[in-house]
């Protein structure tokens, strides 16, 4: 899809890594939860210019299954981050972005989860953009998670092991009703994908940056895209 004003190509899905919150406190000698707290707020800038380019999903990592190792008051202080910004979300109603979550949430406290559901419940009717944002997630996890759910089906005689194939595999994601990832987009300097979306991004084009992302505006997501549109998208083809 093109955009008007400058005729940018697109990306239907776009799923962005927010890295870096950290370093950009550090740098300024602040506590690391200052960073994250910045970062919550190029999330909201960040969504609405995807919306306004026209990306049609947008997915954020949000907090891996491995960010419980991090020091326990960082941790804390993302989770109350959490459930303050979900207070305050509701700012997207006005924009018809539909929220929804991805991940393990057994681990997550039972007043976020209690908050998750009910933006869900209250945006599930939006159609402007889907937003998922990825707590508790990881790509691996969330594999093994779909591969229970079709061996508890195939256990229970609904379906023949000789009927798994990639179309049930992802209908048991997370990301179920989602298209596959076209681009990624990791701010910070790292060149990984650290277990997010392993298998929707495995046709995505991936687009890195040394800018933190506390201080990554509409202009660097425009210059992703922009790379991205010009890149041929042969997937295995000639």
């Amino acid at each position: 899809m093109a955009d008007k004003n400058n005729e940018l190509s697109v990306p239907c899905h776009v799923g962005i890594i927010m890295d870096g919150n950290g370093r950009w406190a550090k740098k300024r000698g602040l506590p690391r939860k200052l960073g994250h707290r910045e970062g919550a707020k190029t999330f909201r800038t960040i969504t609405r210019e995807c919306k306004k380019i026209g990306v049609k999903y947008v997915t954020y990592y949000a907090f891996s299954t491995e960010n419980w190792s991090r020091p326990k008051d960082e941790v804390d202080a993302i989770m109350d981050l959490f459930e303050k910004y979900l207070d305050e979300v509701k700012d997207f109603a006005d924009e018809n972005i539909r929220l929804r979550f991805i991940g393990d949430r057994s681990r997550l406290n039972e007043s976020l989860v209690k908050k998750m559901d009910e933006v869900e419940k209250e945006s599930a009717g939006f159609d402007g953009m889907d937003c998922f944002l990825a707590i508790n997630y990881g790509g691996r996890d969330e594999i093994c998670h779909a591969v229970k759910s079709i061996a508890e089906m195939v256990k229970n005689g609904e379906i023949d092991s000789e009927q798994i194939d990639e179309k049930l595999i992802e209908k048991n994601l997370y990301t179920a009703e989602a298209p596959p990832v076209d681009l990624i987009i990791r701010p910070s300097g790292e060149q990984r994908l650290s277990n997010f979306l392993i298998w929707q991004s495995a046709y995505a084009e991936y687009y890195f940056t040394d800018i933190l992302w506390p201080d990554f505006k509409p202009k660097d997501l425009r210059e992703a895209v922009k790379a991205y549109g010009e890149r041929n998208r042969r997937f295995g083809g000639v």
